[in-house]
């Protein structure tokens, strides 16, 4: 929700701080106060076009800033750490948005400077402003949609799952079946190359690692003398000569005849080095014996030298065309079978792919006429409440039709879809197209809701709309701007009942000029306007209880002086009151 909105510069509000609390809060001020740039600023920390007309003209530029709190909204979290910004310990971030004399516009969220079409994205999850000349969030064809998708709950969403996930496994068929249509000639060259790479790789029949064991191979089968010599020398200085020369013992004949001489004589220290020389012992015979089969293992065959350079000048071949080595070799044949297996172009091929294709347009169709019938139902019902709804807010005679009707596809639309014998567009929310139609009266056309109602109407079909879909609106902060213009009476009680309903689930602020609808807000705020040194400015502050009733007298044809006034105020709040409880 919206917790806090700073004002500088912005009209005739010089500095104001709006302290906002979950709830119905109101604003009301005399005309021409500056309520209607409490409005102004949230559309321009909503991302909404700058206009250098509203700053004020003894400042340098107009400024606003809001702190949102974003507790169970991960979306909005994810979203401003993805622009760069950083959400502050408590779970809220800053808003801000300034506007220069020039035009020129900045705009910041989370610390760091963003595009204003940023701070649109997040308004879109968090904010939703409606007023008399606005391009309503619920006015755009896409909402629309959403509108009847959000009112209908599982009866939408579990089906229209489905059809997302048929169709993204749909176009993808689509897409592969028209690339080796398009492609074949490109493709099939591509797969002789891939083949014929795979032929010569089966054909040498590389193992890993081959290439780094034939190098030690061929080094040891070239050095053989120099290797047989070195090992044949260190048996000898370690097991001694082969024909048991005793003038040359080795280190095992020692270290025997060092062991007989410790023997001779009875000494504990010399005994504990007679163990040691034990080991040493055992350690040189088992050395001695790896010499041994060492060269019993080197061969001096050249034929075997022979056989294992060829069998590295075949590797050496692969590793020029392939890869660096062996395990490359092996890694690009695995690669190049993957991709063999997507490149058939055969008729075979094609014509499999082609039925995959037609058995899933089959299975989305079916979705999708799922979909649409769930739409279509729950469309009926939600003309029926909103229809209901407008008629407690002076719009008796009015009737909504939410009418929702399927989308035809393109001649050359690549996601043209046959549901139900119609060719149409598939898109990723289906096939339909939802539009909102308002009778104005009895025998009126229908029209879109935007072209057959007033300004003050619209705001009141959108209020409608709202107390209606409240409980599946994922918008935490609803804005309505002068939502009970030219109502009063008994129609200004309703709207101020309809939007502390509304407030049960939302943040709701409105703008209002009805003591009636004021009554009911948990919250009130009030623009003043006065005057310094010739210089006029507004204020924005939150009324006390007192302040209220005279404030309600006020609204009431300028009765805040007298006891009447007065009187009539305590009423409507006490009435408001008790229908909260």
């Amino acid at each position: 929700m919206l917790a806090e909105m700073r004002i500088q510069g912005l009209g005739v509000i010089d500095d104001a701080l709006l302290e906002l609390h979950p709830g119905l809060t109101v604003v009301t001020g005399e005309t021409g106060a500056g309520k209607t740039m409490v409005v102004t600023g949230l559309h321009l920390l909503s991302g909404g076009r700058a206009d250098a007309s509203r700053v004020r003209s003894s400042a340098k530029k107009a400024v606003v800033e809001g702190r949102f709190e974003l507790a169970k909204m991960p979306s909005a979290v994810e979203m401003i750490e993805d622009s760069g910004g950083e959400v502050d310990e408590d779970g809220s971030v800053i808003a801000l948005r300034s506007v220069g004399k020039d035009g020129r516009s900045r705009a910041h969220l989370g610390g760091r400077s963003v595009p204003a079409g940023v701070l649109g994205q997040l308004s879109d999850q968090l904010l939703a402003v409606h007023g008399q000349n606005d391009q309503l969030r619920l006015m755009r064809a896409t909402e629309q949609r959403a509108v009847i998708d959000r009112f209908a709950g599982d009866a939408v969403a579990t089906p229209l799952a489905e059809y997302r996930r048929v169709r993204a496994e749909w176009q993808d068929v689509v897409r592969e079946l028209a690339e080796r249509r398009s492609r074949s000639r490109e493709l099939a060259q591509q797969a002789d190359m891939l083949r014929h790479g795979l032929d010569e790789i089966e054909a040498v029949a590389p193992e890993s690692g081959e290439d780094t064991a034939l190098v030690e191979q061929i080094k040891r089968l070239s050095e053989v003398d120099e290797l047989r010599a070195a090992a044949s020398a260190a048996q000898a200085a370690v097991s001694g000569a082969d024909d048991g020369d005793p003038e040359q013992p080795g280190a095992l004949g020692l270290v025997s005849e060092g062991r007989q001489r410790l023997a001779s004589v009875d000494d504990p220290m010399l005994a504990e080095l007679d163990a040691r020389l034990e080991q040493a012992a055992v350690l040189l015979a088992d050395v001695g014996s790896e010499l041994g089969g060492y060269l019993d293992a080197l061969d001096a065959d050249p034929a075997t030298l022979d056989r294992a350079l060829a069998r590295q000048a075949e590797l050496k071949q692969l590793t020029r065309k392939y890869a660096a080595d062996v395990d490359g070799v092996l890694a690009w044949a695995e690669q190049a079978r993957q991709e063999l297996s997507g490149m058939d172009t055969s008729e075979e091929a094609l014509a499999e792919l082609a039925e995959r294709r037609d058995a899933l347009a089959a299975e989305l169709a079916g979705h999708a006429a799922a979909v649409s019938r769930a739409r279509s139902e729950a469309a009926a019902e939600l003309a029926t409440s909103i229809t209901a709804e407008l008629s407690g807010l002076a719009m008796a005679q009015a009737e909504v039709d939410v009418v929702v009707r399927p989308m035809p596809a393109d001649a050359d639309d690549p996601a043209a879809l046959t549901v139900d014998g119609q060719r149409l567009h598939a898109g990723p929310e289906g096939v339909d197209e939802v539009e909102l139609l308002l009778r104005a009266h009895p025998g009126a056309p229908a029209l879109p809701v935007h072209k057959g109602a007033s300004g003050g109407e619209l705001s009141r079909v959108m209020l409608a709309i709202e107390v209606v879909i409240a409980g599946a609106d994922t918008v935490p902060t609803l804005v309505f701007d002068e939502v009970d213009a030219g109502v009063g009476g008994r129609a200004a009680v309703e709207i101020g009942r309809r939007l502390a309903r509304l407030a049960r689930t939302h943040q709701v602020l409105v703008v209002t000029h009805l003591p009636q609808v004021a009554a009911y807000a948990d919250h009130h705020l009030v623009v003043d306007k006065g005057t310094d040194g010739g210089v006029t400015r507004s204020d924005v502050r939150t009324l006390d209880d007192e302040e209220r009733v005279m404030e309600l007298a006020r609204m009431l044809a300028g009765m805040d002086g007298t006891e009447t006034g007065r009187a009539h105020a305590e009423e409507l709040l006490a009435v408001a009151g008790a229908e909260k409880v």
